[in-house]
């Protein structure tokens, strides 16, 4: 059977995570995968293997120099690769190129046709510099896969669309100035919440002004707020029409997050990823690359990531595909 929604599962990409006592632990896929197979999601999709990324890949994004750095850690596991959030541990530079590779393997079965949207629950990490890591992000897939489908496939207008707890500063300032690149943010005001950014005003430089979209929101917004945002970023996106859309769901904007103050549902994600699939359909030929993101409540993790799948395959009726 052929599938038009893809699911990316195996123990390399779990690998990426900072220990069990840390919010990143490598648990995080484990309890996604099992509520995923409880509720038969299994049965619509197609399952799909990590894949890592080259080195050349990844400087796509990211500085020679940085690349460098991380290899360096990688063999003693010893230190951070950023003022203090982001350990290094041994073997972390295989951990976060198989995030890269995996997201660039979907993009690219996405882009021929094999399938039409795809799922990554280790990806979306969305704070990671050109220069450095943040935030518990090594290398950001995002940014490379941006790169990737500017430059391998000739793509003029992509949209990243981000509803995780926390502004993805890192997306946001490796293309502030790049009209190709819309950006949608729904995040917690960042008065109140790592990493500080992302004000309303911040709406892109130089040929880009005005055309990137930041929506701050208060601490303990719910989904009445996440509605009334909701609209704005699906008028932005008829207004630019894309051609390819990047939704990263961190779950850490639900509530009951031990590391954010938000209270969102599961049910705000569920309508991300319906909405996305439909602007999808219009615009880009049905092609969106969903990711994981943060969250560090492991209850939430399993609903939130389940409930974006269940969007994604209910698109299609729960049917296998006619193409």
């Amino acid at each position: 059977m052929v599938f038009n929604t893809a699911v990316y599962l195996g123990e390399e990409l779990a690998g990426y995570g900072f220990g069990e006592n840390h919010p990143f632990g490598p648990d995080r896929m484990k309890v996604f995968e099992a509520h995923y197979r409880q509720q038969g999601l299994d049965r619509f999709v197609s399952e799909r293997s990590p894949q890592q990324a080259s080195q050349e890949e990844i400087e796509r994004f990211h500085v020679h120099e940085y690349v460098e750095l991380v290899k360096e850690r990688s063999g003693t596991g010893e230190g951070y690769l950023d003022g203090g959030d982001t350990p290094a541990f041994k073997g972390v530079y295989g951990a976060a190129a198989t995030v890269v590779g995996t997201a660039l393997s979907a993009v690219r079965s996405i882009m021929s046709e094999e399938i039409e949207r795809a799922f990554i629950p280790i990806s979306g990490l969305h704070h990671a510099r050109r220069t450095g890591a943040s935030g518990f992000c090594v290398f950001n897939d995002c940014g490379v896969v941006i790169e990737t489908l500017l430059g391998e496939f000739g793509l003029e207008r992509i949209a990243y669309v981000d509803i995780d707890a926390h502004h993805g500063d890192g997306v946001f300032y490796g293309f502030q100035d790049d009209p190709r690149v819309l950006f949608a943010d729904i995040h917690e005001d960042g008065r109140f919440l790592y990493p500080g950014t992302g004000a309303i005003e911040e709406t892109g430089q130089g040929r880009a002004k005005g055309m990137k979209l930041n929506l701050p929101v208060p601490p303990n917004s719910g989904d009445d707020i996440f509605d009334m945002c909701w609209q704005q970023i699906e008028h932005y996106l008829h207004h630019h029409r894309p051609q390819f859309i990047l939704l990263q769901a961190g779950a850490d904007s639900v509530g009951g997050d031990p590391i954010t103050h938000m209270q969102f549902t599961h049910h705000a994600h569920a309508r991300a990823a319906a909405s996305l699939c439909r602007i999808a359909g219009e615009y880009c030929q049905g092609h969106l690359l969903a990711m994981g993101g943060g969250g560090y409540n492991r209850k939430n993790i399993a609903v939130t990531w389940t409930a974006v799948v269940e969007a994604m395959v209910a698109y299609d009726g729960g049917s296998q595909s006619h193409k």
